[in-house]
């Protein structure tokens, strides 16, 4: 569970917050009473969730790029935060072939200008920086990527999140080491997760978005890599860690600087073809898929990620199982095709996820069988 009276009034530096995760991360600590500052480009799609849950109302927003080091550091400045979560980046994997010097700028040199505002800004602080499950050197194996394993990435996006935890680790090594923490108050760690899915996303070439997009359209979606393997998980649980381990590195920065993985149970690490034919299932209305068999740019086939050290050293677990997430997300888009309002679905299934933490906590707690081996009930939507 989180500690609300953690967050309560504490100032949050986010980048990133106009993205997908960034939006949801943004409601969450609003929920829990965090003084929140984002800083962000322009949403990155039309519609995006920014705008349809109205984050910009929770939120202190400043637009601007992490490649400009002088706005950025001014920007952290006038925060002065006591937590920066790092989540600004350039996140598509097919967008980094097409773009892949802009992919370096944002991912590398963004995450550098952070990590050196921070280091100028001389203030005692948390922070967190969002890579990618793609961080490591893929080799296709069948079991889970562990935080030990070497990172690489064979395409620029996923290359440039495995430069981007190298970063992370000269940095904490040469300017904020853990042993050192007394003097330089900083406590830098690094999450990696797998693929984030939820209500919302818009993202161009990606599976959820690109199939909501087509059953709006009523149009067969075209599927590029139905037997792809991936770590499929609702956007709150990876969330969930984040915040966790922002908790934990606060209260002991010494032990938790370090990369953290956040990944699904291992059951819901499933073939692109099995979520398309629960979403078709779930959505109804003639939803339909059809293979797509032009040439694209290469891809990993098979994703695994280990979190037994999350699972271990943050006493963090996977409350939501797969098929329940989808149901989530179609119930999100449904909201979204039926005009009703989205800021406050989003906060209901926020309000779900922490219902679902406290059952798990107290089932743990009492030695009975935690909620999350069923699946968990959607809840009444509060009225308004």
């Amino acid at each position: 569970m989180l500690n609300r009276s953690f967050w309560q009034n504490r100032k949050v530096f986010v980048t990133g917050h106009t993205g997908f995760k960034g939006s949801w991360l943004s409601l969450w600590l609003h929920a829990l009473g965090a003084d929140v500052t984002g800083y962000a480009l322009d949403p990155p799609s039309e519609p995006s969730l920014f705008e349809q849950a109205r984050v910009g109302e929770c939120v202190r927003s400043i637009r601007g790029d992490v490649r400009d080091f002088a706005h950025l550091k001014s920007a952290l400045a006038a925060c002065n935060p006591d937590v920066v979560i790092h989540m600004a980046a350039q996140s598509v994997v097919r967008y980094g072939y097409d773009e892949p010097v802009e992919t370096y700028a944002t991912n590398v040199m963004g995450t550098v200008h952070l990590f050196e505002a921070v280091r100028q800004l001389g203030r005692p602080c948390v922070v967190v920086n969002v890579t990618s499950d793609k961080c490591y050197e893929n080799q296709e194996w069948v079991w889970g990527y562990r935080e030990s394993d070497p990172m690489g990435g064979h395409d620029p996006y996923s290359n440039s999140k495995g430069c981007a935890e190298l970063v992370t680790g000269a940095y904490r090594d040469s300017y904020f080491p853990p042993d050192a923490l007394s003097k330089h108050g900083v406590a830098l760690a690094s999450v990696r997760a797998g693929n984030a899915i939820g209500g919302g996303d818009w993202t161009a070439n990606q599976l959820i978005p690109d199939l909501v997009r087509a059953f709006l359209g009523r149009r067969p979606c075209r599927i590029r890599s139905p037997a792809a393997i991936r770590p499929w998980q609702f956007v709150l649980m990876p969330l969930h860690g984040y915040l966790l381990l922002c908790e934990r590195l606060a209260e002991d920065g010494a032990r938790f600087a370090s990369g953290w993985n956040f990944g699904p149970a291992e059951t819901d690490a499933r073939p692109v073809s099995w979520i398309v034919d629960k979403l078709v299932s779930l959505w109804g209305e003639g939803a339909s898929w059809t293979l797509d068999g032009a040439a694209h740019p290469a891809e990993a086939q098979l994703l695994r990620l280990d979190t037994s050290k999350a699972r271990a050293g943050l006493d963090w677990h996977p409350v939501l199982q797969l098929d329940q997430s989808l149901a989530w997300i179609v119930e999100w888009y449904h909201a979204f095709q039926a005009g009703n309002d989205l800021q406050s679905l989003t906060r209901r299934q926020i309000e779900r996820y922490e219902y679902l933490l406290q059952d798990h906590a107290e089932r743990n707690a009492s030695g009975a069988r935690p909620k999350a081996a069923a699946p968990a009930p959607l809840l009444p939507m509060a009225e308004g």
